[in-house]
């Protein structure tokens, strides 16, 4: 199935921000000893190559340098593959000892891994998609896109019984809930609010500064888009450890639908530095969803895709925690792309295919639940998006 894209849509990833690794001397050439001492001589120390070069790589990667230190990987690979055969045709024993292996504790298999805390900073997608296949050609993420094939089975028929038979919830469990209204922001507000009673109740008049704060929420909320207060209350343990687990879903879902990540945003500042609206964001990228849609064609297969990553979030918290609190910005960008399409979603096509996505992406966090658990406790201890990936195929790896 193909849809057609409006032509009037702006910028992609604009629109869509999440979208946006001793030699001895033969006796025959002995020389006399002499027991003079020569005079001094200067040493000059000049790095081996190979260490020199693997400096500047990791130059590259402290400086977030995604193409220099892709181009020097790609060298790498290619001078070991051209050393790997001799000019009779034979395996060379030397090449075993290449750049690689000369180094030691330097070796590639574990410095490649580092091209993927580039990506953040990449203004090309293509790039970040590049390490991705890179680090898969080479073996090292055998689970990147191993269930991109998923968007083709079952059926498209998702009701609100469907899905509560599925996973036992209601279809109400799965919907973002305001702040204030529901869950633990439910029990800091009445508290809040008991205690303002309780002070005006003992004379304390405490109105003047509320009337500040709550005009500097204002504020926050009209200009900041809320970032302030997201600031302060994802410093809250409980919301905290919903954020990452949501996050954590996204992250695996893209994954394993062979989306490449960019990054995880954790800082509510630095995510409306990058154009995310809300506390954090993952940003991944679909190739092919971003030459349809510049095409102005959208594969159902590809529009399927896009979704189970986007309410992979919700499907998370579902999951852990009987309910979904956050994913509001993610329904809206859901709704942004639907209407975009042509002829646009209805309302009710609209929360069928949402029920799909979240029932698809519940069911793929289920399965690799102990996945799911290692990105969530990588991102807990505040790990890099490599060791994330890589703790996510250990667990893979570890349950099959």
């Amino acid at each position: 199935m193909a849809l057609s894209v409006s032509p009037s849509s702006v910028s992609f990833t604009q629109n869509f921000p999440h979208f946006v690794t001793s030699h001895s001397l033969p006796l025959s050439q002995c020389h006399p000893i002499s027991f003079q001492t020569p005079p001094p001589k200067s040493i000059h120390y000049h790095p081996p190559r190979a260490l020199r070069e693997w400096q500047e790589y990791e130059e590259a990667v402290k400086k977030k340098d995604l193409a220099t230190a892709l181009r020097f990987l790609i060298s790498i690979e290619k001078d070991n593959s051209d050393d790997s055969v001799e000019e009779n045709g034979s395996l060379s024993t030397q090449s075993a000892r290449s750049r690689f292996g000369a180094l030691g504790f330097l070796g590639g298999s574990v410095r490649d891994w580092e091209v993927l805390d580039t990506c953040l900073n990449a203004d090309d997608m293509r790039l970040v998609g590049m390490a991705y296949e890179f680090l898969k050609a080479k073996g090292f993420l055998p689970n990147f896109g191993r269930f991109s094939s998923i968007v083709l089975d079952g059926s498209r028929d998702v009701t609100p019984s469907v899905l509560k038979s599925s996973t036992g919830l209601e279809a109400s469990k799965f919907s973002p809930k305001k702040w204030g209204l529901s869950g633990s922001s439910s029990v800091v507000l009445a508290g809040f609010l008991g205690g303002l009673s309780y002070l005006l109740q003992q004379g304390i008049d405490i109105r003047p500064q509320l009337a500040i704060i709550l005009g500097l929420a204002f504020t926050d909320s009209l200009f900041l888009g809320g970032t302030c207060l997201a600031q302060i209350y994802c410093y809250w343990p409980p919301n905290r450890r919903r954020i990452l687990v949501h996050e954590a879903g996204h992250l695996l879902v893209a994954y394993l639908m062979g989306c490449p990540i960019r990054g995880v945003i954790l800082d509510p500042i630095v995510a409306m530095q990058m154009g995310i609206q809300g506390q954090a964001g993952t940003q991944f990228w679909d190739e092919n969803m971003n030459n349809e849609m510049a095409e102005g064609q959208l594969n159902g297969s590809t529009f399927d895709r896009y979704c189970m990553v986007l309410f992979a979030g919700t499907a998370a918290e579902a999951l852990v925690y009987g309910d979904a609190e956050g994913g509001e910005n993610d329904e809206n960008l859901f709704r942004s792309i639907s209407v975009l399409l042509q002829p646009p979603l209805s309302v009710a096509q609209m929360s069928n295919q949402a029920r799909w996505s979240v029932l698809q992406s519940y069911n793929l966090l289920k399965w690799h639940r102990h996945a799911h658990r290692a990105a969530f406790k990588a991102m807990e201890n505040g790990a890099s998006l490599s060791v994330i990936i890589r703790k996510i195929e250990e667990a893979m790896s570890s349950n099959r």
